[in-house]
């Protein structure tokens, strides 16, 4: 039998001492964090959930990467804004069978997250449910939040971090697949990366900008029906963007590189619309009147579809990000 409610609060406050971080008056151990109105900015505020058989399986994973997962997932939104990660909540769903082993690397997990990024959880919830369930609320700062709508005909695509791995990494533990050429992908899955400097840099200039969380055709979707405007994404840039890690993934997988690249998400990679270069950003496209996304190919162009993920949509199985 594991701790009981208190002693699992304890467990946790011992891992995240946040008052004396920067605009942090109050941390965990009261009804609610206080926190001090004048670090400047504006505020970027989002929440991210991370459910058991949704998210993740207990059979693919292990406790830390969900909790690092839980946590990146909440900072990538607030770099998708072009805005510094602050502080954080989380509120934890645990079954009454969960280990207090496993609690403690799941908070370990979320813990690394925090301090890669340079934000400090100050609290959170603790209930009981029938499966695990994370639910990360992280407050960013910024000068200039960054929005899906501004792209204008004339602007470049702009992209920060690889697209595809992560895809090719659930699909290898899915299937089971053993092949050095897919470990990139599987740590790309189990650990991904919030670009928050990218972020950062986006934030100066763009006029739109967007992470990938369910596939790069469906999220630069997104940028095309709020800015109103046409994505064209060069396949040839974007596999070359993609690299060896990617190729070597998607021939161990026998799956095209443009399928995972395009599908597959939780890469957490920035895609921006910007008339100017933005550092740490590569080209892969432009933007044009019309609608829609396009992959422009050696054959032409192609009207792509989203094919991402979507919570209450059906993703084909073994298609990149289905569980």
């Amino acid at each position: 039998m594991g701790e009981g409610e208190f002693e699992k609060i304890a467990r946790l406050a011992a891992r995240f001492r946040s008052v004396g971080a920067a605009g942090v008056l109050r941390g965990i151990g009261d009804d609610a964090a206080v926190l001090d109105g004048s670090v400047g900015g504006k505020l970027v505020w989002t929440i991210d959930e991370q459910v058991e058989g949704t998210h993740f399986r207990r059979d693919l994973v292990g406790w830390a990467d969900v909790g690092f997962r839980s946590f990146m997932a909440a900072a990538s939104d607030v770099a998708a804004m072009g805005a510094r990660p602050w502080c954080a909540l989380s509120a934890l769903a645990l079954p009454s069978d969960l280990e207090d082993d496993a609690l403690d690397a799941l908070a370990d997990g979320q813990r690394l997250a925090a301090d890669r990024i340079g934000a400090v959880l100050v609290g959170g919830n603790l209930a009981r449910a029938q499966a695990v369930s994370i639910a990360t609320t992280l407050l960013g700062t910024c000068d200039r939040p960054v929005a899906r709508e501004g792209g204008v005909a004339g602007d470049r695509v702009w992209i920060a971090g690889e697209v595809g791995l992560a895809g090719a990494g659930l699909m290898a533990l899915v299937r089971g697949a053993k092949d050095r050429r897919l470990r990139p992908a599987v740590a790309a899955w189990q650990r991904p990366v919030a670009r928050t400097e990218a972020g950062l840099a986006m934030g100066k200039v763009a006029h739109a900008g967007i992470d990938v969380s369910d596939g790069l055709a469906q999220d630069a979707g997104h940028l095309a029906r709020a800015s109103g405007v046409c994505v064209v994404i060069d396949e040839e840039r974007l596999l070359a963007h993609g690299g060896a890690a990617l190729a070597g993934a998607a021939a161990a997988l026998g799956v095209g590189p443009a399928e995972l690249a395009l599908h597959g998400g939780e890469d957490y990679a920035l895609v921006a619309l910007s008339a100017e270069a933005i550092p740490g950003f590569v080209e892969i496209g432009e933007v044009r009147e019309g609608e829609g996304v396009v992959l422009r190919g050696r054959a032409g162009e192609t009207a792509l579809e989203g094919g991402g993920f979507d919570h209450f949509g059906r993703v084909p199985p073994g298609r990149p990000g289905s569980l």
